[in-house]
């Protein structure tokens, strides 16, 4: 495949190159010179530096004539359309990332337009093609808001909370190529769990600390799926005739105590006190309310197209989570 990657720099985009390049597929890397990436999307679907699937693209003379960088810029609309000609694909994974700041107002407008620009522009210039590629655009299941204990499917209403509009107006930028006859496919991630970075970036050092327990009451659901599911996920809609919304998440949701608890497991530690939900709120603003959100969303879409998960269980993406982690540590 020739597939062009925008957000290449973040947790799934460097695992989702890595990918690629190891099964011999050419990729071409939007990149903005002179401004530091800040790709992907944080919990649900965190972001972070790679970790646990393949490895950096640099390894070999022949991975690195795989991987071909093409400057672009979403502020000013700057992307030549040759830069999509003849692509299988392109994976739009671009966005700053959800909990890297507290949500003042200034840094919503950017959570906004990071997503909104990035993606109308590649959007557009999909439909500028005779031949379309698939656009496989990243979301989150964010989209449902926070529901309780109700099953969520790609079926379910939005929700009406600010991640939930935020994921509309996302999802919506997608039109154009759409429109213009495109397979478009929009990501919706839940948590993925990956050795390092992502939603567990901070959790795992205090878990092994043994000072670290579930976040607010714990019985809020946490759809997740690992960074090697993930990838997996998006090569698979690549292919799959599937377009509209995909909730790329594990077939079990879990409870965030239950999933604390497994990677406490994991790390032979004690997994105690709870972070109050006022604790939360002091320390991390309106982004509190996402992390003591209860979504229990199901992967109708992928069960549907028969995508195969490599882990199905917390308990064992837990153990992966951590054997990776002690695995690629600094010694």
């Amino acid at each position: 495949m020739d597939v062009v990657v925008a957000g290449s720099h973040g947790l799934i985009g460097s695992a989702l190159v890595a990918d690629l390049v190891a099964r011999g597929d050419t990729v071409r890397r939007l990149v903005r010179r002179g401004a530091e990436p800040s790709d992907g999307v944080g919990p649900p679907g965190g972001v972070g530096p790679p970790g646990g699937v393949g490895t950096t693209t640099g390894g070999s003379a022949a991975s690195a004539a795989l991987v071909r960088d093409v400057s672009w810029d979403p502020r000013t609309g700057a992307l030549d359309p040759a830069a999509l000609e003849g692509a299988d694909a392109v994976v739009n994974l671009a966005g700053a990332g959800i909990g890297d700041h507290r949500w003042t107002a200034a840094y919503k407008q950017t959570l906004l337009g990071s997503r909104t620009t990035t993606t109308s522009l590649l959007a557009r210039t999909i439909a500028r093609l005779d031949t379309p590629p698939v656009l496989v655009n990243s979301s989150a299941i964010g989209a449902y808001g926070s529901r309780g204990d109700e099953v969520l499917t790609e079926a379910s209403a939005r929700g009406d909370d600010f991640l939930a509009g935020l994921v509309e107006a996302w999802e919506n930028a997608t039109a154009p190529a759409a429109e213009a006859g495109a397979r478009v496919v929009w990501l919706r991630s839940g948590v993925v769990l990956a050795p390092s970075g992502g939603a567990l970036g901070r959790l795992l050092p205090i878990l092994r600390l043994g000072v670290g327990g579930p976040l607010g009451s714990g019985r809020q659901w946490w759809s997740w799926i690992t960074l090697t599911d993930e990838v997996a996920a998006i090569r698979h809609l690549i292919g799959a005739d599937v377009r509209g919304p995909v909730n790329a998440v594990a077939p079990e949701p879990t409870t965030n105590r239950a999933l604390t608890q497994a990677l406490a497991r994991a790390l032979h530690r004690p997994a105690m006190l709870a972070v109050p939900r006022f604790a939360l709120r002091i320390a991390l603003g309106q982004f509190a309310g996402d992390l003591v959100a209860s979504q229990r969303v199901v992967p109708g879409v992928l069960i549907r197209t028969g995508f195969t998960w490599t882990h199905t269980e917390v308990q064992d993406a837990a153990r992966w989570v951590v054997e990776a982690n002690e695995v690629s540590a600094p010694r």
